[in-house]
């Protein structure tokens, strides 16, 4: 089945985009954009740490309560492809300004909430708020700065979603030391308000824009269907839920995935972006994305684990020694920002990666008693290396898709990212289950060798062109 000619070669009226904005108002659009993105990014798992305060207040289940978290998570990862594809459409500032106005009211709405049936509504409303925010932020960069300098653009913003998503479970047992579950929410709401004002004075608008592309709702409805049933049934798999529920899942997802593709191929404006696969860095990138972010979950997830039962670690000594982590992830990707000025984003990638699967491996591999330093530098070996490779790949990611295209490229970043972390957490519990007390080893081994293929994945991308602007 052949993707129609008209799609991403289609000619756009010659619309002058500004290169990128002056300085003054640079600084206030990527401001608007870490604003939003850290408080999006950070409320996919700040409230994992406080799950059991707050089903204890809510008087709901243990099992109950993990849909505080699944219906944030569920609600992204159906909503970021469409509301990419509108942002192409309306223009991408008004769908990030929406977003953070949604966002902030509903993160209220869960601060308020007195339910568990309450706060998971308001929780699906505030993914939706959230997708809104990391469908198009990546376009937006793209728009913000110069051509010349869209490498540190992308080093920001991969700084800003690493530390947040490794920060998380640090930032919300900070604030629960000195105050209630409801203040994780709150504190959205003066970091929201804020960041609003700002989008409405500084973030750009796209100039160019397809004049005959239209939304369409019944490929909307059949991506929330594919990704919905792609998820349940990892986790259904992972957790050992019933066989024949699995298989029907899955029998499920086959017959609407192939619909939903099918029809994509069939649109000269694809809502799953079909045709922008086409190009084969873009296609070996989102390859290595997803590798590398199930790679990085399978870690995140079981090193608390390895560190306190295996290693017999505190609570407080855990949070130390994972910190190196998000520190040396700091530190690379502005400077892998740079370096992508310079260097194939394939050879930054392949490298960035290769020291990622050494230190998950150095870490798998620690002997029965290692000093604090031995586990130290391992950490950072991964945080820098996943650094050195995130900034580049993005940075191919968004600037191998046509301009008019950035919505689509941007949703599909975030796309990757979500099924590569999800894919990885559904794989921890499947690790545990197979091997029991060894379920911490077997994750870092697997992640590792996940990280082993995503540093193939990105080497193969030298051979390709690189981007052009």
């Amino acid at each position: 089945m052949n993707i129609p000619s008209a799609d991403i070669f289609r000619p756009m009226p010659q619309i002058t985009q500004p290169d990128g904005l002056p300085v003054p108002q640079r600084y206030g659009a990527i401001l608007a954009i870490a604003l939003g993105i850290t408080v999006a990014v950070l409320d996919g798992a700040i409230a994992n740490v406080a799950l059991p305060t707050i089903a204890h207040d809510l008087h709901a289940s243990p099992a109950r309560s993990i849909w505080i978290v699944n219906a944030y998570q569920l609600a992204i990862v159906v909503a970021l492809l469409p509301l990419s594809f509108l942002g192409d459409i309306i223009g991408y500032r008004r769908i990030y300004q929406c977003g953070l106005v949604v966002f902030t009211c509903t993160s209220l709405l869960c601060a308020l909430s007195d339910s568990l049936t309450t706060l998971t509504v308001s929780r699906i409303l505030q993914g939706f708020g959230g997708a809104a925010l990391m469908s198009v932020n990546t376009a937006l960069i793209r728009i913000i700065y110069p051509q010349r300098y869209l490498g540190r653009g992308m080093g920001i913003n991969s700084l800003i979603v690493a530390v947040s998503t490794a920060a998380g479970p640090t930032v919300a047992a900070a604030v629960l030391s000195v105050a209630s579950w409801k203040w994780l929410f709150l504190i959205n709401v003066p970091v929201g308000m804020a960041a609003v004002v700002l989008a409405l004075r500084f973030l750009p608008d796209n100039a160019q824009r397809p004049k005959d592309q239209r939304f369409d709702v019944l490929s909307a409805l059949m991506n929330a269907l594919t990704f919905g049933l792609l998820i349940s049934a990892l986790s259904g798999f992972a957790q050992g839920h019933s066989g024949s529920v699995v298989l029907a899942e899955l029998a499920a997802l086959a017959v609407v995935g192939f619909l939903f593709i099918r029809r994509q191929l069939r649109l000269p404006f694809p809502l799953l972006p079909v045709d922008l696969f086409r190009i084969p860095v873009f296609s070996l990138s989102i390859g290595t994305s997803i590798c590398s972010f199930c790679a990085q979950m399978l870690a995140m997830v079981s090193l608390p684990f390895f560190l306190q039962t295996v290693l017999h670690r505190s609570e407080v000594a855990t949070g130390l020694l994972l910190t190196p982590w998000p520190l040396a992830t700091m530190v690379m990707a502005p400077v892998a920002g740079r370096l992508i000025e310079r260097y194939h984003a394939g050879l930054l990638g392949a490298i960035g990666l290769a020291m990622f699967a050494l230190g998950l491996f150095a870490l798998a591999l620690l002997p029965d008693a290692p000093g604090d330093l031995n586990i130290i530098w391992r950490m950072a070996l991964c945080g820098a290396g996943f650094g050195l490779f995130q900034s580049p790949n993005n940075h191919t990611i968004i600037s191998s898709a046509p301009r008019h295209r950035s919505g689509g490229a941007s949703g599909m970043l975030g796309t990757a990212r979500l099924l590569g972390q999800t894919t990885g957490a559904a794989l921890v519990a499947l690790m545990f289950n197979l091997f029991d007390a060894q379920g911490t080893h077997a994750s870092l081994l697997l992640a590792g060798s996940c990280a082993t293929v995503a540093a193939v994945v990105s080497a193969l991308r030298i051979t390709q062109p690189r981007a052009q602007l």
